[in-house]
């Protein structure tokens, strides 16, 4: 079996067609998105019909919760709501908060709370991995092997004692951000690339694979610039803020 773990699209649908082309060039068998599919001031629609041309499992993150309100004062938020049809809330409301197979559990953030880094700590210093024994204790009663979350658009993977191990993709769409509660704080990718990951069984051991894949970011920089959003220009550029 081999799998693809795709997050954050964030309506980036330049990055998700490069990554969806890389998929099939690597004849994965199943796809799975952790959410935070349409948010952004891109392009939601295209990337909804992308999402929606091929067999991806989604779940919802908290920017998927957040567009299934009636107005916003977030001008991105209300850019995306306003082109959004009752067949895109439809879909959005039938997400499910997570999804289970019997080598994998998928969830946006972690396993009881959308906005809640599952293997990041927000400290006044910065961004930093959190404890082992706290990792732990919030995927303690999952008993799948692997666990994939996305949220803090970082790839990563950690490796618990138990043997357990947790799988964060990165973003596809959205490589940096900057955020301002608790505290302000910054993510950084470090490259423009649309990150996803790869899982495959080998010889009875799970081998990963984080990609990072370039794309032609033209078209969703200008459109970043069109909407006055600058911050998503410069990370869309760089993968800085």
């Amino acid at each position: 079996m081999k799998i693809a773990i795709i997050s954050d699209i964030h309506g980036n649908k330049d990055a998700l067609k490069a990554v969806l082309q890389d998929i099939k060039y690597r004849n994965i068998d199943k796809v799975y998105n952790l959410g935070d599919t349409l948010y952004g001031p891109l392009f939601p629609l295209e990337t909804f019909e992308m999402i929606k041309s091929i067999d991806i499992k989604s779940v919802s993150g908290n920017c998927d919760r957040i567009l299934l309100q009636s107005s916003s004062e977030n001008p991105t938020v209300q850019y995306v709501l306003d082109m959004l049809t009752e067949e895109h809330k439809n879909w959005l409301l039938n997400l499910p908060f997570s999804i289970q197979t019997d080598d994998f559990y998928f969830c946006h953030a972690s396993p009881e709370n959308d906005e809640l880094y599952m293997l990041n700590e927000i400290t006044p210093n910065g961004v930093t991995l959190k404890q082992t024994e706290e990792i732990m204790n919030l995927v303690k009663d999952i008993p799948q092997h692997i666990i994939f979350c996305g949220h803090s658009h970082l790839p990563t993977i950690v490796y618990l004692p138990n043997n357990k191990i947790i799988i964060n993709p990165g973003s596809v769409g959205l490589p940096a951000y900057e955020e301002v509660e608790p505290f302000y704080y910054k993510i950084e990718s470090g490259t423009p690339f649309a990150n996803y990951t790869v899982v495959e069984k080998r010889n009875g051991e799970w081998i990963i694979e984080q990609l990072s894949i370039p794309y032609d970011t033209t078209e969703v920089i200008k459109r970043s610039e069109d909407q006055n959003r600058s911050d998503w220009a410069r990370a869309l550029t760089c993968g800085r803020v």
